[in-house]
């Protein structure tokens, strides 16, 4: 006989082997003592909750010929034809392959006939909301004022799609997210009947990796007993399964973060990458140690929400006192957005390498997240007694680029000679791009100009309109513009705002004539021949 998967070797034949749906299983079985039984279900929840199963339980136990306090015998005719799939009584129906308004006429024509054996004719239809407009439509009279004999049991994993007009017609079950000590008390048990060795902390971990759902639980125990076939089952050898990550690891991470160690953090990954561990994994997982993180931080009441070991809870206490709730958050959003963009991304690799250099280098980003982390190192380093040097834009953001840094400043200030100002011109893009707001919206509608004939050394910077040259003439913003072009240039320049149209701006040139006929001499020129015929 072919080898059977544990989800489906062991899934639940009865009620009371439903495991983290209580709140479900006691009113479908009170329902059926009381011989109140309804036409028409609706389950809704995630994925591997026990949603076709339940739906499966409760099409036998109304067929049951003798159930046993609201559920089946699985002895009789009855209950071994549908559990092994071949009866007429149950019909399973897929919707997102059975869409059409063909397939629920199907429907509508079978109902009229009753069933060849039991009392109910069931009807499961899984994945419900991906019936199409018309298919809800052609349902709707069918599933308000079904026979006597027919039950309706909808299943879906988004209830949001499902037409109103759809669920006032059903019974709404909620299928909840089953939590980590049930599915690890399940696999402790299906482990035991299956003879397999395993630890306790390795269950756990893939009771937690499951997200919720027994199914997925059972996949991922399959595929870590497979691997290790005849073995013990330890939590090192499923982490290797998974490809997860340790937390010792995420720890190690962290601190390196924190105490703003680029290359180290960069080299934790490079070996994970050799490891061979799966990126969105890990930034999943960073991502939720994190938040651990911020849980202990915040409280000190919270340690049953964690499902930590006890030594993992000691280790993040510790870490908790040496980051700040403000920094940590902003750690959390960075590595959120990154999981985003990892979906559709051909270089994770890359993509988490710049989340690492972002968070370790708060002094990169502009945005208000990054001042808290950045107040914190300031604070650290002006507490070692390490001196705090002002660094000019340019050389902030080229030090936090290369991982190192920000030199200082090797060229000293001079004033400004009449061929500079061709050089500041060139570069006046780059310049006003390190100015803040509103300057910066201003100079992007300047002209920088000089006059090439009678050789000042004055920047003319001409606002195009009367109220940018306003602005601008104010002495801060004066001061403020040859400030950014001393830090950026280390020319010390003469700056005279005028608008277009003053008195004596028109004799100004945006590109002197030498500067022209230079580019015209240089430029190259391609002599090609035309025959006398396109004449």
């Amino acid at each position: 006989m072919s080898y059977i998967a544990l989800y489906r070797k062991f899934r639940p034949d009865s009620f009371e082997d439903v495991k983290g749906q209580e709140h479900i299983v006691t009113t479908l079985k009170n329902q059926i003592k009381a011989g109140r039984i309804g036409h028409a279900y609706l389950f809704c929840g995630t994925r591997g909750t026990g949603k076709t199963t339940v739906a499966k339980i409760l099409a036998k136990t109304v067929n049951c010929e003798a159930p046993i306090d609201g559920s089946p015998c699985n002895t009789c005719p009855t209950c071994r034809a549908i559990s092994a799939g071949v009866s007429t009584n149950v019909i399973e129906i897929d919707a997102a392959s059975n869409n059409g308004v063909d397939n629920i006429r199907e429907i509508r024509e079978e109902v009229s006939y009753r069933p060849t054996q039991g009392r109910y004719k069931v009807y499961i239809i899984d994945e419900v909301h991906m019936l199409s407009t018309g298919a809800f439509n052609a349902l709707l009279k069918t599933l308000e004022e079904p026979p006597e004999y027919v039950i309706f049991i909808l299943a879906t994993t988004e209830a949001n799609k499902i037409p109103v007009t759809i669920l006032s017609r059903c019974q709404r079950y909620d299928f909840k997210r089953i939590s980590i000590e049930t599915i690890a008390a399940r696999l402790k048990d299906l482990t035991e009947k299956e003879g397999v060795d395993t630890e306790e902390r390795a269950l756990r971990y893939v009771a937690r990796a499951a997200d919720g759902s027994m199914r997925d639980a059972l996949s991922l125990l399959d595929q870590c007993i497979a691997f290790y076939l005849g073995e013990t089952l330890t939590y090192d050898r499923v982490l290797e399964v998974l490809g997860t990550v340790d937390t010792e690891i995420f720890s190690q991470l962290l601190r390196y973060i924190i105490a703003q160690n680029t290359a180290a953090s960069i080299r934790i990954l490079e070996d994970l990458v050799m490891a061979g561990k799966e990126m969105t994994q890990f930034v999943g997982d960073f991502t939720w140690y994190m938040r651990n993180l911020l849980l202990v931080k915040s409280s000190e009441q919270l340690e049953d929400v964690l499902d930590v070991s006890t030594e993992n809870l000691r280790r993040l206490q510790e870490e908790s006192t040496m980051v700040d709730a403000e920094t940590l958050m902003r750690y959390i959003r960075v590595f959120s957005e990154l999981s985003g963009q990892l979906r559709n991304s051909a270089q994770k690799r890359i993509l988490v390498e710049i989340a690492l250099i972002r968070l370790s280098r708060p002094q990169m980003e502009a945005n208000l997240d990054s001042v808290l982390d950045r107040l914190r190192v300031l604070e650290e380093k002006m507490e070692k007694g390490v001196v705090v040097q002002a660094t000019s834009p340019v050389q902030t953001n080229v030090a936090a680029a290369t991982g190192g840094e920000p030199e200082k400043e090797k060229q000293e200030v001079r004033k400004a000679a009449p061929e500079d100002l061709a050089k500041i011109r060139q570069q006046w893009n780059k310049i006003i791009m390190q100015a803040e707001q509103p300057l910066r919206g201003y100079l992007q509608r300047s002209v920088p100009k000089y006059n090439a004939q009678t050789g000042e050394n004055i920047l003319y910077v001409d606002m195009q309109d009367a109220t940018g040259r306003d602005m601008l003439t104010k002495p801060e913003r004066l001061e403020e513009l040859q400030n950014l072009i001393r830090n950026s240039t280390a020319l010390e320049v003469v700056v005279e705002v005028i608008c277009t149209g003053d008195t004596g701006g028109s004799s100004l040139a945006e590109i002197p004539v030498q500067e022209l006929v230079e580019k015209v001499t240089n430029m190259p020129v391609e002599i090609e021949d035309i025959p006398d015929e396109d004449f």
